[in-house]
C-alpha cells in the first residue's frame, strides 16, 4: 500500500471565534447568583449548582475531606418528603439524574433535564438542599462504600504520586489533603453530616448555571420561586490563599518491587486573571500538552520511555499549577527524568518556532471550541469560571489573548514558569533500584509509602 500524498490534505482553516454569549445574570435575596445562557434547538437544559466547600482550616482539612466525601453521596439518600427512590423518580420524570461531587474547592450538583421540566427539577433540588435527612442506616452503607473506594485508590501509584506532590507543594494548606483516610471516613455519622450541611451548604457565595433551551427571564423566575426558601446564615467558604513553598530535593516514595516509576513535577502557574496565562498555556502545549509536543516526541516517540507523558496547566480556587506526568519502566527512571528536565530547559533556552507555536495555538483554540460546543461543556466551563470570580465573557477575551501571543512571550513564560529548578519533583517507585541513578542528577530524599503493597 502506497503512503498517502499529504500534499492533498487541505490546510487547517482559521480557528472559529468564540461566540458571544447572551448571558442573563441575577442574584437572589439569599445571595445565590444565577447565570442563564439560552441555547435554543435541542430541548434540554444543563444545570450546575456550585457551592464553595473548602476546608475552613488546615487542621480541619482531613476531617472535612472525610465528611465531604460521604456527604456528596449521602445527600441524595432521602429528604423529609422523599426517600432516595422517590428523589430519583421525581428527577427521571423530567429526564434528570442528579449527581453530586466534592473536591477541595466545591460541592457540585449537576444534571441534564428536559426543558419543560426546569421548574419541577429545581423544586427537587431545593428539597435536597433544605431537607436532606441523612438517615443513619443508609449513611452507614454509603460511608462503607466510600471507605472501600478510597482504600483502593490510595493503593494506586498514580494517587500515591499525586498525594506526595500535593503534600510537598502545599505543606499545611488544605490542598495538601488529597484523599482522607478510610478510618476517618468510617467514623462519619449522619449527625455530623446534617450539621455540615446546615453550616456549609449555603446560598450566599454559591452559583447556579443554567444552559439550554430556555427563556432567561422565565428561568430566573423559576429559580427564584424554587430556591428562595434555601437560606442560611453566613457565606459559603472558599479556600484560603495557598503558600508558595520552595521545591526542595527530589523525593522518592518507595514502592518495593514496583516495575514502574511514576514521575510527577509541579510548580506555580498564573491564575486565570493573570496576563501571563495565555503564554503559559501555549508554552505548556509546546512542551507536553498534546501529542505533537516536545516531551512526547522525546520520551515516547524517540526513546520509548513512556506511553503517555503529558503536561498541563490546572486551576484550583486558591492556586494554579503547571504539572508534568510520566509513567516509565523502573530501569529508565533516571534517564526519563533527565530528558523531562532537558526539555524544560530547552523551552527556556531555545525559541519556539513560528510553526510550532501556530500548531499549539490552533490546538488550544480548537479544544476550547469543542469543550464549549455542547450544552454540558459550556455549563461546566461557566460554572468553573463564574465560581472563580470571572465574568462569562472571559472565554472570548481569553481566546483573543491566545491569538495575540508571540514567540518571545512564550519563551519568557517558559523561563519563568517551566524552569526545572522551580518545580517540585516526586518519583514513586522501587527506591532500592532507582535512588542511586537519580542521585547522579541531584540530592534525593527517600520516604516510605504506607500504601506500598507490592509490584505495580
Amino acid at each position: 500500500m502506497s503512503a498517502p500524498d499529504l500534499g492533498l490534505v487541505p490546510p487547517l482553516g482559521e480557528p472559529r471565534p468564540q461566540p458571544e454569549l447572551a448571558v442573563t445574570e441575577a442574584t437572589l435575596a439569599t445571595g445565590l447568583r444565577l447565570v442563564v445562557v439560552p441555547r435554543p434547538g435541542v430541548p434540554l437544559v444543563e444545570l450546575r449548582l456550585r457551592v464553595p466547600f473548602a476546608a475552613p482550616t488546615a487542621r480541619a482539612a482531613a476531617q472535612h475531606a472525610a465528611r465531604a466525601s460521604v456527604l456528596s453521596g449521602a445527600v441524595l439518600l432521602g429528604t423529609t418528603a422523599h426517600d432516595a427512590t422517590g428523589i430519583a423518580q421525581a428527577l427521571q420524570t423530567h429526564g434528570g439524574e442528579l449527581s453530586v461531587s466534592a473536591d477541595p474547592d466545591r460541592l457540585l450538583f449537576a444534571t441534564t433535564l428536559l426543558a419543560e421540566g426546569l421548574a419541577p427539577v429545581l423544586g427537587v433540588l431545593a428539597e435536597v438542599l433544605t431537607s436532606a435527612t441523612y438517615p443513619a442506616d443508609l449513611v452507614e452503607g454509603e460511608r462503607a462504600r466510600v471507605a472501600e473506594r478510597i482504600s483502593i485508590a490510595r493503593s494506586q501509584p498514580g494517587v500515591i504520586a499525586r498525594t506526595a506532590l500535593a503534600a510537598r507543594r502545599y505543606g499545611t494548606h488544605p490542598y495538601a489533603e488529597q484523599l482522607p483516610s478510610p478510618e476517618l471516613v468510617g467514623g462519619v455519622r449522619g449527625q455530623a453530616l446534617r450539621k455540615l450541611h446546615r453550616d456549609r451548604v449555603l446560598p450566599a457565595g454559591s452559583t447556579l448555571v443554567l444552559v439550554g433551551d430556555l427563556d432567561p427571564a422565565a428561568a430566573v423566575d423559576a429559580a427564584a420561586a424554587a430556591l428562595g426558601g434555601w437560606t442560611g446564615e453566613g457565606t459559603a467558604i472558599a479556600a484560603p490563599p495557598a503558600p508558595q513553598l520552595a521545591p526542595g530535593h527530589l523525593e522518592v516514595v518507595d514502592r518495593p518491587g514496583a516495575v514502574q516509576s511514576n514521575l510527577r513535577l509541579g510548580g506555580p502557574a498564573p491564575a486565570r486573571t493573570d496576563p501571563d496565562l495565555p503564554a503559559v498555556r501555549l508554552a505548556n502545549m509546546v512542551y507536553g500538552g498534546y501529542f505533537s509536543s516536545r516531551l512526547v516526541e522525546n520520551i515516547r516517540e524517540r526513546r520509548g520511555y513512556s506511553y503517555s507523558p503529558r503536561s498541563s496547566v490546572d486551576h484550583l480556587a486558591a492556586a494554579s499549577s503547571f504539572l508534568v506526568e510520566a509513567d516509565v519502566a523502573t530501569e529508565v527512571t533516571a534517564p526519563a527524568l533527565l530528558e523531562t528536565w532537558y526539555e524544560l530547559g530547552r523551552m527556556a533556552l531555545v525559541p519556539v518556532g513560528a510553526d510550532e507555536l501556530d500548531a499549539a495555538r490552533r490546538y488550544v483554540l480548537g479544544s476550547m471550541a469543542l469543550s464549549t460546543a455542547t450544552h454540558a461543556g459550556l455549563a461546566s466551563t461557566l460554572s468553573a469560571l463564574v465560581g472563580a470570580g470571572l465574568p462569562p465573557g472571559w472565554l472570548t477575551e481569553h481566546q483573543r489573548a491566545l491569538a495575540g501571543v508571540t514567540v518571545d512571550e512564550v519563551q519568557a513564560a517558559a523561563r519563568r514558569y517551566l524552569q526545572p529548578a522551580g518545580l517540585t519533583a516526586v518519583v514513586v517507585g522501587d527506591a532500592e533500584r532507582v535512588t542511586g541513578p537519580l542521585r547522579a542528577l541531584g540530592p534525593v530524599d527517600v520516604t516510605a509509602s504506607a500504601a506500598a503493597t507490592g509490584p505495580a
